[in-house]
């Protein structure tokens, strides 16, 4: 884990500077201005932390930043746990390479689990560090973007340890009634599409 994230951040550059450098392609730099501008409303109109994520962009070179196993005993719903020193305990196991996750997988389903592996485009590192905008997800529609702008910045305001059913519905809640709001002020805005 600490090597996947190590490389991510060494990806890492500013986007102010790439909005400002003129090899940044044009497409790219639109979406990192639309970023900054997503950035700015989460702060100033939705309240959420005003730091140092989303200031800065990654290309990671793959589709997704990690994928998740998620694994349930045979003929039920009831999620297995993992527990972590910074996130507690949590309904799912992320790894930066396809081929660990699969491979972790294997030995849980041969446990006699049902497993799903699904590559995940963001996650939040809660506010202990920086979080980057990243390659998986630049290119959503704006109104998408903005989501989960939103949703990822909801969880450095409210994480609780061993509780992923609260985290991730306070964190929807936010990304809804946000972006409700930010489409309501963007609505005639052509670029929002």
């Amino acid at each position: 884990s600490v090597r996947g994230q190590m490389d991510i951040w060494s990806r890492q550059h500013d986007i102010e500077s790439l909005v400002a450098h003129p090899e940044t392609a044009a497409p790219l730099r639109e979406k990192l201005n639309a970023v900054l501008e997503i950035r700015e409303y989460a702060s100033k109109e939705l309240a959420l932390p005003r730091n140092a994520s989303y200031r800065t962009y990654a290309n990671l070179d793959r589709p997704f930043a990690v994928w998740n196993v998620f694994a349930t005993p045979e003929f039920s719903i009831e999620p297995r746990q993992w527990c972590f020193v910074f996130a507690g305990c949590v309904n799912y196991r992320g790894y930066f390479d396809k081929a660990d996750a699969d491979g972790f997988a294997t030995g849980v389903a041969a446990e006699g689990y049902d497993v799903y592996v699904g590559g995940v485009p963001a996650y939040s590192l809660l506010g202990y560090f920086p979080d980057p905008v990243l390659n998986t997800f630049i290119n959503y529609p704006r109104s998408r973007l903005a989501r989960l702008i939103f949703h990822e910045l909801a969880h450095q305001v409210a994480y609780v340890g061993d509780d992923s059913v609260f985290n991730e519905s306070f964190a929807v809640t936010v990304e809804l009634e946000g972006s409700r709001r930010w489409l309501e002020r963007h609505m005639n805005d052509p670029y929002v599409q």
